[in-house]
């Protein structure tokens, strides 16, 4: 226990065991010619090929898994963009209950539609955090569904430690680890399995340029908004909480920023030298480390590739014709 966060080792185990019947343990992918780009020896954890096609789901899962039944049968309800939608949308199917998804309008249609797939009822809102919360509010309050927050609940925090716990499990000698950060949850879980598992590992995180809140926290030591939001990296729009800030302050050794140009260029890279399919938010860490090779040379380093919930149609728009 510490003063930070009361999430232990323990937790985070008792997590692991809890979801693994519902997730699969996502390979762990190399590529030489990126290796080569990039100058250090790069372990892609492939969360792209996860249930619901995104690493959210160990989060969104442990905390409905934790819930009293009588609680639980009332349904589950969150806000989100897109992939912790899916999450709840799937965890709620796996018990048997509602979900009520409250998605900003503009929300990307492939996960739209993938949260209305798991039977989820989906209510949309304005694309702003303070329309989220409303909606969400009035849902719950006619419903009475259970509450699963995208980031800021030791419980989600746990379930996404368990991707990081995987990643140091399966290969090890790692030097440094890096994920992308939005809300943190992800980034926090990595950060906690990493100080019980490999305590000198380093841990960074990459965010984009147009979406900049958590390295203005980190410097400041307070929850900052990021000062314009505009970026293709949809799933990394929210900003960080207490919680997680108080636990990236304590590990986090650097946030990089990266623009949309590094991020598309790292996403066509993946696409084209690695054959998978990832979304724009999880090329973020590898655009990071290409852009600063000085933090990274000869090390061996772990990448969490968090999703590939990817519209199609963007494609065009993306990389023209």
């Amino acid at each position: 226990m510490s003063a930070y966060t009361d999430i232990r080792w323990a937790d985070i185990e008792a997590a692991h065991a809890r979801v693994a019947p519902h997730i699969h343990r996502t390979p762990i992918l190399t590529c030489r010619s990126i290796d080569a780009l990039a100058g250090c020896s790069l372990f892609f954890k492939c969360e792209n090929f996860q249930k619901i096609g995104a690493f959210k789901i160990r989060g969104g899962m442990n905390a409905a898994l934790t819930l009293p039944a009588d609680e639980a049968q009332r349904g589950l309800a969150t806000h989100s963009s897109g992939n912790h939608a899916q999450a709840v949308a799937y965890a709620a199917r796996q018990l048997g209950v509602k979900a009520y998804i409250v998605m900003p309008e503009n929300s990307p249609a492939v996960k739209v539609n993938a949260v209305r797939g798991y039977g989820a009822e989906v209510i949309f809102c304005a694309p702003n955090q303070a329309a989220r919360e409303a909606t969400l509010q009035e849902i719950v309050a006619r419903t009475g569904a259970a509450f699963i927050h995208p980031y800021d609940d030791d419980r989600v925090i746990c379930g996404q430690a368990t991707c990081a716990k995987e990643l140091l499990e399966d290969v090890p000698g790692l030097e440094a680890v890096i994920a992308p950060v939005g809300g943190g949850g992800l980034l926090s879980g990595t950060c906690l399995s990493a100080h019980h598992l490999a305590p000198n590992l380093l841990v960074y995180a990459g965010e984009p340029e147009g979406a900049a809140d958590a390295v203005l926290s980190l410097r400041s030591g307070r929850v900052e908004k990021a000062p314009y939001i505009n970026t293709i990296a949809d799933g990394l729009l929210t900003t960080l909480s207490e919680r997680t800030l108080r636990i990236l302050s304590r590990h986090v050794r650097e946030i990089f920023t990266v623009s949309d140009a590094e991020i598309l260029a790292a996403l066509r890279l993946v696409y084209e030298r690695m054959k998978i399919v990832i979304e724009p938010s999880c090329a973020v860490p590898l655009a990071a480390v290409l852009k600063h090779p000085e933090a990274f040379a000869g090390k061996r380093v772990g990448i969490i590739l968090t999703g590939g919930n990817v519209d199609l149609s963007r494609l065009g728009a993306w990389f023209g014709p």
